[in-house]
């Protein structure tokens, strides 16, 4: 045994006085911003069926859905939502694209929503997506990627009001709210 386990022969082993355990505070989730992001299963989500998959990452995630709609992207929503690329030779395609077929717009809700979807979605160039995120495991190419998500939580409340009323939202509180704090 070491020479500290084990007092020496003839020697008493003293007690140190006892210190009050210093805790750290765990964090409170409820500190952290709570945000709403948009959420948008494209056309080639639609047609391949994987709603339900995107929907219960999210929901497994512990996010909170306040928002739901199957639609049709006019063309006039397409080109608001998708202005920030109007000069490049892509945006034509990506217009196309979103208003081609049936689109589920989605609002979540949750601590760091914004982020939490990002990094769940994967890199945009499904070649980049780690395996495990949505893009990932169900992406084909970079035109067709499955998902939307919002980039920031000032794009968002800009992407929310584009594709939601506030009458379309939600606000309720799940039964297991309280097993994620």
């Amino acid at each position: 045994m070491c020479s500290g386990c084990r007092p020496a022969p003839g020697r008493r082993r003293t007690v140190p006085e006892s210190r009050p355990v210093q805790r750290r505070p765990l964090l409170d989730w409820r500190a952290v911003a709570v945000q709403r992001t948009l959420v948008l299963v494209k056309p080639d989500g639609v047609q391949r069926a994987l709603i339900g998959e995107v929907i219960m990452r999210f929901e497994r995630r512990g996010l909170h859905l306040v928002g739901l709609k199957l639609i049709r992207v006019e063309r006039a929503v397409a080109e608001r939502h998708y202005a920030e690329h109007a000069a490049k030779p892509f945006f034509a395609g990506l217009v196309d694209f979103i208003t081609a077929a049936p689109v589920v717009a989605m609002v979540w809700e949750g601590p760091d929503a914004v982020a939490m979807v990002r990094t769940m979605m994967g890199a945009t160039n499904p070649a980049a997506a780690a395996p495990g995120t949505i893009r990932g495991d169900h992406a084909v190419s970079i035109g067709t990627n499955v998902v939307h998500g919002s980039d920031s939580p000032e794009r968002a409340a800009e992407e929310l009001a584009l594709f939601f009323e506030p009458a379309e939202l939600v606000d309720w509180e799940s039964s297991s709210a309280r097993w994620l704090e």
